[in-house]
């Protein structure tokens, strides 16, 4: 346990008020949003300004004590969940003010505590766009989002968080700030670190600010609503539309078991008979809008759409991906344990993936629900269980096993966006090689030689 001077050393950083000592405090920072066992941390310490921060990490690095760094919790792959050793929880809430949002060079700089879904409705107000909306954005943060290297529904045509990081500083195990990147359009000053950070899952440095891209918005939008009644026509009709060099803003797949839940859940009046449903949305110049709609429903027709109805006004369009957001908290509901996986193929090798879940499914006697990001190739096959029923677990941990190796033959990924953790280390050899994987623990070695960043994620030993 941690001893009372320690955490008088930590009251005297950041007040008492910011320290979280008794058992129901502490339990509540105990897991994530993944299926995994919780451990209750040591100590929760909340820093609310820089200062604050890199002194907390010094001194946790002094100590010994493993730091696991917490925005919202959101992650499904067991990112924030502390470590066994006496872990201290480090929470971002109180580092949440957008510091700058730059019109003229299109910018913005924020803690990592901020809100994605507050950020990219500030950042609106200004004219100005932040593509990056992973489901999780209402409550998740920046900071979260970047050490997840979180994706969402417009990564097809947008990208994923990287790909919005011009730069950021973190401060190291030793609590020294680290600057890297900057704020201009081109820079090749030192090393890219950080492209290092993005994914980095709080195990190489913590974030202090991050410097992000803003673009434009779309000038118009069009969004469609594609029926099926084969699975098989629904997944060959994203590999139709890529190929026709239409890339969508969104491309969205759900199948029949996730349309009902969905359906029952949001009542936005979706074909519960179909076998499954493509939501796809184009944006663009207006001229750009209706040219890529036109060859998108062509190509929805010729692949065996029955029917593909294009939303009339924006509340339409609101309702369809209202819907669409909610196909996690609407499956969740039908059984005590949802495992949402991330495994994620080659776009042409969509139908292939579709079809092995669905064996999956018969052969392990389990409910699946799949729905996903299907123009990216990302997959959330949904396994809808009883984790006190050990026997159906264990052949939720079977199938789960099948569904990586499947992902795998079709030279795909253990996960699109959702990281590694805890959940998916074990299965990192299988898609790297053992040379990653020493190359990866000397960095670690290097950088974190007590090994107190968020121990065990991503890279186990």
């Amino acid at each position: 346990m941690i001893s009372a001077s320690l955490t008088k050393e930590f009251e005297a950083v950041v007040g008492s008020e910011n320290v979280f000592t008794s058992e129901p405090e502490r339990q509540a920072y105990s897991y994530d949003s993944a299926v995994l066992e919780p451990v209750t941390p040591a100590l929760v310490v909340r820093p609310t300004n820089s200062e604050e921060l890199g002194k907390v990490i010094a001194l946790c690095n002094e100590n010994n004590c493993p730091i696991t760094v917490r925005g919202a919790g959101t992650n499904l792959s067991g990112g924030t969940i502390p470590d066994k050793r006496d872990g201290i929880v480090v929470l971002t809430n109180g580092l949440n003010k957008i510091l700058e949002i730059n019109e003229e060079d299109l910018y913005a700089v924020v803690q990592p505590g901020v809100v994605t879904a507050q950020f990219a409705q500030e950042v609106a107000k200004r004219g100005l766009f932040y593509p990056p909306d992973p489901g999780s954005q209402a409550v998740s943060t920046i900071g979260g989002n970047v050490a997840e290297n979180a994706g969402g529904l417009r990564g097809l045509k947008y990208g994923v968080t990287k790909d919005y990081v011009m730069g950021l500083d973190f401060f190291d195990v030793n609590g020294q700030l680290v600057k890297t990147g900057s704020r201009t359009v081109k820079c090749v000053t030192g090393y890219n670190l950080a492209g290092l950070m993005a994914a980095s899952e709080g195990t190489l440095g913590v974030f202090n600010e991050i410097i992000l891209k803003l673009t434009p918005p779309p000038a118009a939008s069009k969004a469609m609503m594609a029926v099926f009644d084969d699975v098989n026509k629904a997944s060959e009709a994203v590999a139709s539309i890529i190929s026709a060099h239409v890339v969508p803003c969104t491309l969205e797949f759900m199948d029949q078991a996730a349309l009902k839940h969905v359906e029952a859940y949001t009542k936005a009046g979706l074909p519960v008979e179909a076998a499954a449903i493509l939501l796809i949305e184009v944006d663009g110049h207006p001229g750009q809008v209706a040219d890529e709609a036109a060859v998108v429903e062509k190509c929805l027709t010729k692949s065996g759409a029955t029917a593909v109805h294009v939303a009339k006004d924006a509340e339409e369009k609101f309702k369809l991906w209202e819907a669409r957001r909610n196909a996690l908290p609407a499956l969740a509901r039908a059984k005590p344990t949802t495992v949402l996986e991330d495994a994620t193929v080659p776009r042409s090798q969509i139908p292939a993936m579709v079809a092995a879940i669905n064996d999956i499914a018969k052969k392990y006697d389990l409910a699946i629900g799949t729905f996903g990001h299907a123009g990216d190739g990302n997959l959330h096959p949904t396994i809808l269980c009883d984790r006190r029923d050990a026997k159906e677990f264990h052949r939720v941990e079977e199938a789960v096993d099948n569904i990586f190796d499947v992902a795998l033959s079709l030279k795909g990924t253990l996960s699109g966006e959702h990281g590694i953790g805890m959940a998916k280390s074990k299965w990192m050899e299988k898609e790297t090689s053992r040379a990653t994987i020493d190359y990866s623990l000397n960095m670690k070695r290097a950088i974190d030689p007590n090994n107190i960043l968020n121990p065990g994620k991503i890279i186990a030993g």
